[in-house]
């Protein structure tokens, strides 16, 4: 039924100043559904619910993740959110940001 995540991210996606919606990025522990290895990145489709108490978050796939450990609040530009599919995790993206912006000066 679940699928448990450590080194997670509620990942805020934007276009420019407007927000999309939410996805889970996180690092799989343990997948009951089989669809992840141990160690896996895990990008969701958009969080639908979130419960803070026992940190179980549901997504319009109608998927549950069992989010372990504490998280992080990430905010993505629609322009980048390809790189979240292709497992960069939101930190390695601002750094990519930052690079390629300080590689212009």
């Amino acid at each position: 039924m679940n699928t448990i995540v450590k080194d997670w991210y509620i990942v805020s996606i934007f276009d420019d100043e407007e927000p999309i919606g939410k996805i889970l990025w996180g690092i799989c522990v343990d997948d009951m559904t089989y669809r992840f290895a141990t160690n896996d990145y895990i990008s969701t489709s958009k969080i639908v619910e979130i419960s803070p108490n026992n940190q179980l978050i549901k997504t319009a796939s109608g998927s549950s993740y069992q989010a372990i450990g504490v998280g992080q609040k990430a905010k993505v530009q629609m322009k980048d959110f390809e790189l979240l599919r292709h497992g960069f995790s939101p930190e390695q993206i601002a750094q990519l940001n930052l690079s390629s912006i300080s590689s212009f000066h």
